[in-house]
C-alpha cells in the first residue's frame, strides 16, 4: 500500500490510499475536493471511495464537490457524526476493502466528536499497517474533547488506538507536532524521546517536510495524552487515575499559550 499526503487549508492533511496492484484509492477527508482528485489523476489511480474521520467542516466539508467531480463515489463516515455527503454509514468493527490486497477497519473514536471514526488498514502483503486517526489522536497530542468525556477519550486513545500494533503507522488530520511535543515537555521535561522526536520535528518543519507518520510505538513514548497510565505520570499532574489525568493534561493543554 502507499500514502500520499494532500496538504489542504492551513495546517490540515487528506490522504490518498493506494492498493498498488489495481491501482485503486480511497482518499482521507478530501476537504479541498480539486486538488484531492487532481492528486489522484497525477498518479493514475482510480478514486473508488471517501473515509470521513468526522463531520467537522475541515475535514467533511469537501464531500459534496468530489461526489461531484467523481460521480457514483461512495463517502463513508460514522453513523453517529452526520457527516455532509455521507453514502455509507459505519459502525465500530464495519470492514471496508480496496483493491486486491486492502481491508480498513472502522474503529469508533468518540470524544472529539461522537461518531469519530478511525480507519485501521493491514495489507495482505507483509507491510506495516496503518491508521488514519483524523482528530482524533495527534503526533504528541489529541484532539479537544467537544463533544464527549475524559472516559471517551482515554478508551478512544489508550484502549482502541493504544492497543494496535506497535509498527502500525499513525496519520493524522494536523500538523500539529511541534507544538504537541513542546507541550509534552511541560508534563515530562526529562523524557529524552520527547526531546530528540521535537529537534527532528523542528528540522523537518524547516525544510518543509510532513512530520507525519509517526508510530503507535513512538506514541506511547512521546505523547502525553497516551501516557497517562503510568503512575509517574498521574503523580506528576497530581491525579489519581488514568482518566483524571487525560483531563488535567487536556486543560493544561487548552491554557497553554507555548
Amino acid at each position: 500500500m502507499k500514502v500520499y499526503h494532500v496538504p489542504c487549508l492551513e495546517d490540515n492533511y487528506s490522504y490518498l490510499l493506494i492498493d498498488e496492484s489495481s491501482k485503486e484509492a480511497a482518499v482521507v477527508d478530501p476537504v479541498e475536493a480539486e486538488k484531492v482528485v487532481q492528486f489522484a489523476k497525477q498518479h493514475g489511480v482510480l478514486l473508488k471511495f471517501v473515509l470521513t474521520t468526522h463531520h467537522h467542516w475541515d475535514h467533511a466539508g469537501g464531500n459534496e464537490k468530489i461526489k461531484e467531480l467523481v460521480p457514483g463515489i461512495k463517502v463513508y463516515g460514522g453513523s453517529l457524526d452526520n457527516v455532509k455527503g455521507c453514502t455509507d454509514k459505519l459502525e465500530n468493527g464495519d470492514n471496508i476493502t480496496l483493491g486486491a490486497h486492502l481491508n480498513i477497519l472502522s474503529l469508533h473514536t468518540p470524544s472529539h466528536t461522537n461518531g469519530h471514526i478511525s480507519y485501521y488498514v493491514t495489507s495482505k502483503e507483509e507491510e506495516d499497517p496503518v491508521v488514519f486517526t483524523g482528530d482524533t489522536l495527534f503526533i504528541a497530542g489529541c484532539g479537544k474533547f467537544f463533544e464527549g468525556t475524559p472516559e471517551q477519550m482515554y478508551q478512544s486513545l489508550c484502549v482502541t488506538l493504544g492497543s494496535l500494533p506497535k509498527p502500525t503507522r499513525v496519520y493524522c488530520g494536523h500538523e500539529y507536532t511541534v507544538k504537541n511535543l513542546q507541550f509534552a515537555l511541560t508534563v515530562e521535561p526529562d523524557n529524552v524521546k520527547i526531546q530528540q522526536k521535537l529537534t527532528w520535528a523542528q528540522h523537518q518543519r524547516q525544510a518543509g517536510i510532513a512530520t507525519i507518520p509517526s508510530t503507535i510505538e513512538e506514541e506511547l513514548e512521546t505523547n502525553p495524552f497516551m501516557r497517562v497510565d503510568l503512575p509517574e505520570i498521574q503523580a506528576r499532574v497530581g491525579c489519581g487515575s488514568p482518566v483524571e489525568a487525560i483531563q488535567e493534561i487536556r486543560k493544561r493543554k487548552d491554557n497553554w499559550r507555548g
